[in-house]
């Protein structure tokens, strides 16, 4: 069983041979740098808010309304946006009992064909996102507490993070297909 101290650090995702591929690519991580970084202020928001709600309750006796909404939309946030930085990096949980016993070409197949599912089903779910969005927005659907914040709040943001990590997949799944950069050539054209 593994506790991850003996991981080694994660490498960088590997540059897509493809102009086209590596333009989305970068502008993906980009987009992940942004949103991990506005994860982190709401998990910082989110803490705080919490905290108030428990020292107020506790000491004051007073209840609070809007608190467990306002920290479960910005953990939706949290969740749906960076679900595409975790994608980039493979950190997400995989089932690895198959990748010991298959050769490093059927292992490539393998990974080939996960990534090729999950992009469709991804795709699917962001679809399905954008459309809870629009009734939302369109029907101004409320959560049913006295707080009543929109629910097109949440829901924008699952859409956003699902249809960035369906970009994240197809981009993946292309890479895979048209190749990659060696790490000392990528190097080179950052510079």
């Amino acid at each position: 069983m593994s506790h991850g101290f003996e991981m080694q650090p994660q490498a960088k995702p590997a540059v897509p041979a493809n102009a086209v591929v590596a333009g989305l690519h970068h502008a993906l991580a980009k987009f992940n740098k942004l949103a991990v970084f506005l994860a982190m202020i709401a998990l910082m928001l989110t803490s705080i808010i919490l905290t108030y709600s428990v020292v107020v309750r506790y000491f004051f006796h007073q209840p609070t309304d809007w608190q467990d909404e306002a920290s479960v939309f910005m953990l939706v946030g949290v969740i749906f946006l960076c679900s595409a930085y975790v994608q980039s990096l493979r950190g997400h949980i995989g089932i690895e009992a198959l990748a010991g016993f298959l050769s490093p070409r059927a292992n490539q197949v393998r990974m080939f064909i996960v990534d090729l599912i999950s992009f469709v089903f991804c795709a699917f779910f962001a679809w399905k996102s954008w459309t809870l969005f629009h009734e939302a927005w369109v029907d101004g659907q409320t959560t049913s507490s006295t707080f009543a914040p929109p629910l097109w709040i949440p829901y924008s943001m699952m859409a956003i993070g699902m249809t960035v990590l369906t970009l994240q997949l197809l981009v993946q799944v292309l890479t895979r297909i048209t190749g990659t950069v060696p790490a000392s050539v990528a190097a080179k054209e950052q510079a």
